[in-house]
């Protein structure tokens, strides 16, 4: 008897998950948005671990090595997987590199832009007026000009090098980020828990801060993994058109641009660095569309 009470007893309720947990599992639900991730991250591991694991330096030239083919053809050499480059540099270590500094590029556009474009996106929000007006139509602005023309004007101006590229692809992508935190924190300060804080004495600051930039993340992560992409593609573009990092760095804008006279007669030492972009930049995107899915409850799947 007391065993077919305890059998007929309501299970205990179980805990809701936390939001890490409820946020991994709608993230893994998408596969691509997983493969994505692994792919992030292997290249982010390479990139930082290149010094170890690259064959050789990336900008030592091997002399009677020149334009070896990768491993699978007829006339490689062992200690050149993926074959030299027109002056023998090994091109998996300059790959490997090219990953470093294409990744830090991307990292340090996306983190700056954030920064700025919180600042100035609450800003505008908050104060509105002429500050609002001036904020937005110098974005519009920005905007209004294609975005490989605008950084090449800018590069044209301070001229072409590593840090230069990462303040002109800056610019470009900061309009995104601005309008983005705008709109996020004029649609939270008409909530009534902004009411209640004003009404309560809360200072503009800690209002803006505390009380609604958390609000305002999860569109802005979002737009920082996709905005991640976008600045590799620009910095690429300006190292393909050799206003980029310039030699001998290995990034892979610039090795497209130094092998591009080989293009019929040697194929594979263009196709490394483009297939680096291509999977790098797709891989990126897979990635903040499972963000953006995950994030945000209307996207998420039944």
């Amino acid at each position: 008897m007391p065993s077919d009470i305890a059998a007929a007893a309501p299970a205990a309720p179980t805990a809701p998950p936390g939001p890490l947990t409820a946020f991994w599992r709608a993230f893994r639900e998408n596969r691509g948005a997983v493969a994505g991730l692994i792919v992030v991250v292997t290249i982010l591991l390479v990139a930082i671990f290149a010094g170890v694991i690259a064959p050789h330096d990336p900008i030592e030239q091997y002399k009677g090595f020149t334009k070896l083919p990768p491993f699978w053809a007829e006339g490689s050499d062992p200690r050149f997987l993926l074959g030299t480059d027109a002056v023998g540099r090994d091109m998996l270590s300059r790959l490997m590199y090219g990953a470093r500094v294409s990744l830090f590029i991307g990292i340090a556009v996306m983190a700056v832009s954030m920064v700025f474009g919180i600042a100035l996106g609450l800003v505008a929000a908050f104060f509105g007026g002429i500050v609002d007006v001036l904020i937005i139509r110098i974005m519009d602005l920005v905007m209004a000009i294609p975005s490989l023309v605008l950084a090449i004007l800018i590069i044209a101006i301070i001229g072409p090098n590593l840090t230069n590229t990462i303040i002109a692809v800056t610019i470009v992508g900061l309009p995104r980020y601005v309008r983005l935190v705008r709109a996020s924190a004029l649609t939270e300060l008409t909530k009534d828990y902004v009411t209640a804080a004003k009404v309560a004495g809360v200072r503009p600051w800690r209002l803006m801060t505390v009380s609604v930039l958390p609000n305002c993340l999860a569109p802005l992560i979002v737009q920082a993994a996709l905005g991640l992409s976008d600045a590799i593609l620009e910095a690429a573009g300006l190292g393909f058109l050799g206003l980029g990092a310039q030699p001998p760095t290995p990034e892979w804008g610039a090795m497209l641009a130094d092998t591009r006279d080989l293009m019929m007669s040697h194929p594979w030492v263009m196709a490394f660095p483009g297939l680096s972009i291509l999977t790098t930049v797709l891989a990126i995107n897979l990635m903040g569309d499972g963000l953006r899915d995950a994030l945000d409850p209307r996207l998420r799947r039944s």
